[in-house]
């Protein structure tokens, strides 16, 4: 094997020899160094789950209540969300079928529409999107992780700050060490939650056998309820549910794409949308709508109830939740920036493999430092909310391109196809929610449309006009040699 030392002195000025010096020296074994197919039908399934149920449903599903009007209404919206997502899912499935590429969005948007659409969603998650809700869902964890050891206080603020610092870091640092055990962790953080459901739904559901239905009385009284707040009560429900497409993320190392990627879609909005619309069943048998909006943490609030002393253990079970949500994410985004960089849209060191451990390092890091500004400085909430437009914005033109390459590339082998109503009843929903949103909340959906856009220049500057001074491409180059040699990372074979 060669040392450190050796690896950096074999940069000089032809990167591709380097780059195949280091591959047969560092692989005497002739093992490709590449990301391998690891993602089977239960790691599917578990990246799913894992990655939807985050601290959401655990934490405040009030958004739905507060703007549907009514706890029937709100029960409606939760299967509807339910069932749009599962429409997006099949709908995805077939794009992860024909479309053999990991990369999710970005990549159905770069062979439908082409690289300027695929790169302005990808500089909106880049810069905002994602770490906003990476450091969101870390801010839960951070939070709940600390709650038995400060019960009954309060967390001092930089506390929650600094072990979400700490979380994040660990999710970091697992999935740039080791693909397996991040699946491994993934599927066993899957089942935790399956079991802190379970804690809820089935006392909930023997409140409701004995008759505690006091709650339900009335539940479609619409007095209160607004059109207005149909398209924000969307938002929180489809944010609940997101999670859906980061198996499309991974494509390139799922076994068997054409059986598993449809499966494990299915199997996993099944039991998430069954465990969701239940959960809340549960919660309103011991909760009424006043406490539900009342409450910063609906399950907390909920156990405290039933369990008295036992409550403890639901923060524990939440933080484990919104852990498994850190990291599969984590692990299908940085598949993303790694595709985006093999397309020519990001640094080249971002496509590059690790020699030793075969995770693409560069890639894994890269919403690191983002999300610990945010996390920091940022005003994360309000980034989330203008931001939920641009994600269903995008999510909708992806859908529209599926229906698009239905007849501009009508021979695309299809080894999964939906019926044309599923992609055309999911694109017309997501854009519908979109445009009211437009009206419901004008301010937000107009910053992070403004955001988006400037994807655009970015774009022409970094990508379309090639013809760069020296002095920039020189600085290029080196930050890639400096960062490929740091890493110890090569292009995939």
């Amino acid at each position: 094997m060669s040392t450190t030392s050796e690896f950096i002195q074999r940069s000089g000025n032809n990167v591709e020899n380097e780059q195949r010096a280091a591959r047969n020296e560092t692989q005497p074994d002739d093992k490709k160094v590449e990301l391998g197919k690891k993602v089977t039908l239960l790691r599917g399934v578990s990246i799913i789950i894992g990655t939807t149920i985050g601290g959401g449903i655990f934490i405040a599903p009030k958004g739905i209540l507060k703007n549907s009007g009514s706890i029937g209404m709100s029960l409606v919206m939760w299967v509807a969300c339910g069932v749009l997502s599962l429409l997006g899912g099949l709908s995805y499935a077939e794009l992860g079928t024909c479309i053999k590429k990991s990369g999710g969005h970005y990549t159905y948007l770069l062979e439908a529409f082409g690289p300027q659409i695929a790169f302005i969603r990808l500089w909106a998650d880049l810069v905002a999107i994602r770490p906003a809700a990476m450091a969101v869902i870390s801010l839960a964890f951070g939070q709940y992780i600390l709650e038995p050891l400060f019960m009954p206080c309060d967390i001092p603020p930089m506390a929650v700050k600094l072990a979400t610092a700490v979380g994040v870091t660990s999710v970091m640092y697992l999935n740039s060490m080791s693909v397996t055990w991040s699946a491994r962790l993934q599927t066993l953080l899957t089942i935790c939650k399956l079991l802190a459901i379970l804690a809820i739904i089935v006392p909930g559901m023997y409140q409701l056998f004995k008759g505690e239905t006091s709650n339900f009385h009335n539940a479609f009284d619409m007095s209160h309820a607004q059109l207005s707040g149909l398209p924000l009560a969307f938002y929180s429900g489809m944010y609940a549910y997101a999670g859906w497409f980061y198996l499309n993320f991974v494509t390139e190392e799922v076994e068997n794409p054409e059986r598993t990627v449809p499966l494990a879609i299915c199997i996993s909005m099944g039991i998430v949308t069954c465990g969701y619309v239940l959960i809340n069943v549960a919660y309103y048998t011991v909760i009424s709508a006043e406490e539900l909006l009342a409450s910063p943490a609906v399950a907390v609030t909920f156990a405290e109830k039933l369990f008295g002393k036992f409550s403890i253990a639901v923060p524990v079970f939440v933080a484990l939740s919104c852990y498994g949500s850190m990291n599969g994410s984590t692990f299908a985004l940085s598949r993303t920036f790694y595709v985006a960089s093999r397309e020519g849209h990001l640094p080249r060191v971002l496509s590059m493999i690790h020699i030793h451990r075969h995770t693409p390092l560069a890639a894994v890091f890269i919403l690191y430092p983002m999300t610990l500004l945010q996390l920091f400085v940022g005003d994360i909430y309000s980034l989330l909310n203008f931001m939920s437009f641009l994600r269903w914005l995008f999510i909708g033109l992806v859908v529209l391109g599926l229906i698009y390459l239905r007849f501009t590339k009508p021979d695309l082998p299809r080894p999964f196809k939906v019926p044309l109503f599923i992609p055309v009843t999911f694109c017309l929903t997501c854009f519908t929610m979109v445009f009211m949103s437009l009206y419901s909340d004008p301010v937000n959906t107009g910053i992070g449309f403004a955001i988006s856009l400037t994807g655009i220049p970015a774009y022409y500057i970094f990508i379309f006009f090639d013809q760069r001074p020296k002095w920039l491409q020189r600085a290029l180059d080196s930050f890639n040699r400096t960062l490929q040699i740091i890493l110890m990372v090569i292009p995939g074979e």
